[in-house]
């Protein structure tokens, strides 16, 4: 008996240094791990300069080559008009035309997107095939609006958030899950030892160290670092000697970074920093920690329609979390027992909170060895199962 066809239709450039082209890929290997065979169609488009060579998405993201990949032609604006809205539509109607042809004839049994203009195409031209709709923010202008609940109502919804699956159901959405990210279980298998890690830095193995992984900013929104290295400063002055590893850019984000800590006189040695790097690399980086940070500033979006991949693979590898308590984070976390929770923005209560850490040990291993506990509920793996129960008892 063959498997079932599942067709991932995303409209995005690809690979890219952003979030969600790595948690695409990772998908589409976890449904193929849960029993589709799985297609992943996008436009062909010029990538930057950085990503241009890049040849194997496979191996660029670390991941098994059990699923297919499709590239069809689109008329690429980008190149002339970077930031102009028609760049971003001319890609998406160009890529739909040649998706439609692609698709005559062609047998499938789930049509997965996460772009409302797709799920618009495939219910108009496709309405008989299952079609599944993975939200991961709500429209804010008033056509999007129209656009996304007409999806939202005709699609199988996956939220990646609680409070967002609230949001489609008063939109009309019918059968809605919530699944939130998640990371690839494999990356974490074999970990170097956190004296491994250490040395490989050149980080004293008895530091006290705290890290950051992922882009310094989203959307031009700072993600924290700031208030982290405030913390940090402000924890100095009561004994704290923390390090700090930053792993990720952009290169911009991180001599601002450096920039800062400088200025609040802390110690030029006890700030590490690598840069973007492969996403096989991060666990050996993560294995270094012993405090995982994650302190989103307040904003609609990070409070409800926020699922970080940094907070899923902190618990994956064993670190105590230090978080912002955001809605988002709090349907994943508890404060106490599986994180330390606090204020957005509050740099006194982040350098309270390495502070605790800091000088109780036991509370810093009982968060790690809690957040390792949670951790396989959120594989890649655990994941595409679940979602792929949801659309069998529903199609």
């Amino acid at each position: 008996m063959s498997k079932p066809r599942l067709f991932y239709l995303a409209p995005v450039r690809m690979p890219t240094e952003k979030a969600h082209g790595l948690q695409i890929v990772q998908m589409c290997e976890a449904f193929a791990l849960a029993g589709y065979d799985v297609t992943l169609i996008v436009p062909r488009r010029l990538n930057t300069p950085a990503l241009r060579g890049v040849q194997d998405i496979w191996a660029h993201y670390g991941v098994r080559r059990n699923f297919a990949l499709v590239r069809l032609p689109c008329l690429d604006l980008f190149r002339f008009f970077p930031a102009h809205p028609i760049s971003q539509l001319t890609v998406i109607a160009t890529y739909l035309l040649a998706l439609l042809v692609w698709l005559m004839g062609r047998r499938v049994d789930v049509l997965y997107t996460r772009d409302p203009w797709v799920g618009l195409a495939m219910h108009l031209f496709r309405p008989r095939t299952p079609l599944v709709y993975e939200v991961h923010r709500l429209s804010g202008s008033r056509w999007g609006q129209k656009l996304q609940n007409f999806v939202l109502r005709r699609a199988l919804v996956v939220s990646i958030t609680g409070h967002m699956a609230e949001q489609a159901r008063k939109c009309g959405a019918r059968h809605v899950l919530t699944e939130h990210d998640g990371y690839r279980a494999e990356r974490f298998a074999e970990m170097p030892s956190r004296a491994e890690a250490r040395s490989a830095l050149g980080i004293a193995p008895n530091a006290f160290v705290v890290g950051y992984v992922g882009r310094l900013h989203t959307m031009g929104l700072s993600k924290g670092v700031d208030t982290l290295i405030d913390g940090i400063a402000q924890a100095a002055q009561n004994g704290v000697e923390a390090e700090l590893l930053l792993v990720g850019g952009p290169q911009e984000g991180v001599e601002l970074a450096r920039r800062q800590w400088q200025a609040l006189g802390l110690p030029a040695e006890r700030l590490h920093t690598v840069g973007t790097v492969p996403a096989e690399d991060v666990p050996r980086y993560l294995a270094a920690l012993d405090v995982g940070a994650m302190l989103l500033p307040w904003t609609e979006h990070f409070a409800y329609y926020a699922s970080a991949l940094k907070l899923f693979e902190y618990l994956a590898a064993g670190c105590a979390v230090l978080a912002s308590d955001l809605p988002s984070t709090a349907e994943v976390v508890r404060d106490g027992e599986t994180a330390l929770l606090v204020p957005p923005g509050d740099v006194a209560a982040v350098a309270e909170a390495l502070h605790r850490l800091y000088n109780d040990p036991a509370l810093c291993q009982k968060l790690a060895e809690n957040a390792r506990a949670l951790a396989p509920h959120y594989t890649w793996e655990a994941r595409a199962r679940r979602i792929r129960a949801f659309i069998e008892e529903r199609s």
